[in-house]
């Protein structure tokens, strides 16, 4: 009776925590969508300051990283700071047309940590009173009784009483 209970724990904590995914992960894309936005705007001061010089980005980075150990220091930190908008872009444009089962899908696009920490940071969990919330948590509630059972089973398979053999029987009487 105990491990049911402590299973059916499982499964509801398993449960509360897959419902809130459908939230966290829309609230990382608002966050996604902020970071793209502030990166966009540096990218395009960026091209437009090497435009101005009739460069293309790469010869700016270049001609940026040429001038003494300060400007080699800044063309490394403007080349991350495009990458890392590059990057980025590309997770946004996956996920902002995708719906809450796509998102857990390409969850591997939900991965930036600065934006997932201040996304999670200032994260409120909330009862879902949505469809995805609601199939999120069922699939959380099955998720924490599988695990559980299956942690429980390979409990009594390693330390449960084993029945004696039928020579072991004997030798008892």
């Amino acid at each position: 009776m105990l491990l049911r209970t402590i299973t059916l724990a499982g499964g509801l904590a398993g449960a509360a925590g897959m419902s809130q995914f459908p939230e966290f992960s829309q609230q990382y894309v608002q966050r996604l969508g902020g970071a793209v936005d502030e990166l966009s705007r540096f990218v395009e001061e960026f091209d437009a300051d090497a435009a101005r010089l009739n460069l293309s980005r790469e010869a700016a980075l270049q001609d940026l990283a040429a001038g003494g150990a300060m400007g080699a220091e800044r063309a490394g930190t403007v080349g991350a700071t495009l990458a890392r908008h590059a990057r980025l872009s590309a997770d946004l444009q996956a996920l902002q047309a995708a719906g809450p089962f796509t998102r857990a899908y390409r969850a591997t696009r939900l991965t930036d940590t600065e934006i997932a920490t201040n996304a999670w940071t200032a994260f409120k969990p909330a009862m879902p009173l949505t469809f995805e919330g609601a199939s999120f948590a069922g699939i959380g509630f099955l998720g924490g009784i599988l695990a559980l059972g299956g942690v429980f089973a390979l409990l009594r398979r390693l330390f449960g009483r084993r029945k004696p053999t039928q020579a072991e029987a004997n030798r008892l009487t």
